[in-house]
């Protein structure tokens, strides 16, 4: 039997390690993009793009990212570094047809990138848009193509580079963007800590909503906060999820109140404890206990008149 033609059929073994090295180049690719596209829009907050609104991390996004380019990118390092060893051990083995097809689909899909990312670039600078945001996110992804454009390319031509320092070089990068991700993402713990705060800050704004609604009802405030408790409705005043225990409340005037928890960690300065959602803003806290004066305005929030109903806050 024809050698070339015994080569050109691809064991089983081949298809599934060339597939998985295409699948986990591009969830390392899109992982890795997205990490640093976070990290350029913390550092480069642009102003046409957010307003006056201050932009905050998407902490979520950090941490997918982060898991899956921990799981993924070794499982990928491993693949291209397998494939190699087979192509140096068999020679043969290049004119692999399921080799050649990837390895060309994933030099066309790179090129494809950086041209678009050139168009992007072109049309940016006409538009006056060129931002030192936009031009980093640019060569991140000129970056990720180009080292892969390299690769490839160099993987089809047999052409001879210092492929080890190559590795080095994408793997260090690859590992600081993550250690910086778990600098600003926090440890698991804290984020346990984070999400309990969190929990905290929206019981804290339901409570409030609920005593705002209790004001527009009755106009007066419940001397404490079961009654609040709505047993038609089933609604039950939220406690603390850390022990389970009522917020702190008292009222210090006819339409004023005062609110306190007690918090893990600082939301205002610390990069590692950022809250989310609607109470964030209103509820800025330190670290332990914290209190919460609140005023309702009469002209905001009136006395509802008999007959007309307030519609009920969402619980």
């Amino acid at each position: 039997m024809d050698t070339h033609s015994e080569i050109s059929k691809s064991t089983p073994r081949d298809v599934f390690l060339y597939l998985l090295g295409l699948i986990t180049l591009v969830m390392s690719a899109v992982s890795f993009g997205a990490l640093i596209y976070q990290y350029i829009d913390l550092k480069f907050p642009d102003i046409l793009q957010y307003g006056s609104i201050a932009p905050s991390i998407n902490y979520s996004l950090i941490r997918t990212a982060l898991s899956a380019l921990i799981v993924v990118f070794p499982v990928f390092f491993w693949v291209t570094r397998t494939l190699h060893k087979d192509v140096v051990i068999e020679p043969a083995k290049r004119d692999l047809r399921v080799r050649r097809w990837l390895l060309y689909f994933t030099v066309f899909v790179a090129g494809l990138v950086v041209i678009g990312d050139l168009i992007t670039l072109i049309q940016s600078f006409l538009n006056g848009d060129l931002t030192t945001a936009f031009v980093l996110k640019v060569l991140t992804i000129f970056f990720i193509a180009g080292s892969t454009l390299f690769y490839y390319l160099s993987e089809l031509r047999d052409r001879a580079y210092p492929r080890k320092a190559f590795q080095v070089v994408i793997a260090s990068i690859v590992v600081l963007s993550l250690g910086y991700g778990f600098y600003l993402a926090g440890s698991p713990q804290s984020q346990r800590l984070v999400r309990f705060d969190d929990l905290k800050a929206n019981n804290l704004q339901t409570i409030q909503d609920r005593l705002v609604y209790y004001w527009q009802q009755k106009g007066s405030l419940p001397v404490n906060l079961t009654g609040l408790n709505d047993p038609i409705s089933g609604f039950n005043v939220p406690v603390d999820p850390q022990n389970n225990q009522p917020f702190e409340y008292k009222l210090t005037g006819l339409r004023a109140f005062q609110l306190c928890a007690v918090f893990n960690l600082d939301n205002v300065s610390s990069t590692t404890a950022p809250t989310f959602g609607y109470a964030s803003s209103n509820w800025q806290h330190g670290a332990g206990r914290v209190c919460f004066d609140r005023t309702i305005d009469q002209a905001l929030y009136p006395v509802n008149p008999k007959g007309l109903p307030v519609p009920s806050p969402v619980k």
